[in-house]
């Protein structure tokens, strides 16, 4: 099987293992970004000689600027690897990223809902029970 068939092959599988909805960029190098989940919880890059697995990670940066940032969890030089342990390996740390981000959801303290870091504003509170309540009370 030549280089660009498993370049392929990689592609589909990490659209397939990825959580939904998978979301896939195109550098100018030629290498591609997946990101799986929403919220976001893994980003894979993936150039011809290796792909690096990700917990999605960033910072406010101002009021309406985030800037990602994530943490690698492990890089693989796919080109060297046989098939099977390839795809093990990638499925490992797929599901290590993912184990990772969801152990840093915290719960909101007015409403409990689990949330990433970056969806908690202030005191812990998530952006739905931030925002001013609208409704009545008669």
């Amino acid at each position: 099987m030549s280089v660009d068939e498993r370049f392929e092959q990689l592609i589909a599988f990490l659209g397939s293992q990825l959580p939904s909805p998978v979301e896939q960029q195109s550098e100018d190098d030629g290498s591609l970004i997946f990101t799986g989940g929403t919220p976001a919880e893994v980003v894979v890059h993936l150039t011809p000689s290796k792909i690096t697995v990700s917990e999605f990670a960033g910072a406010w940066q101002s009021p309406g600027h985030f800037t990602v940032k994530p943490r690698r969890i492990g890089t693989l030089l796919w080109p060297r690897l046989p098939e099977t342990p390839l795809i093990n390996a990638l499925s490992a740390l797929i599901k290590g990223a993912r184990e990772m981000r969801h152990a840093r959801y915290r719960p909101c303290v007015s409403c409990g809902a689990k949330q990433p870091p970056e969806l908690l504003f202030g005191d812990d509170v998530c952006l739905a029970c931030s925002e001013p309540q609208t409704y009545l009370v008669h």
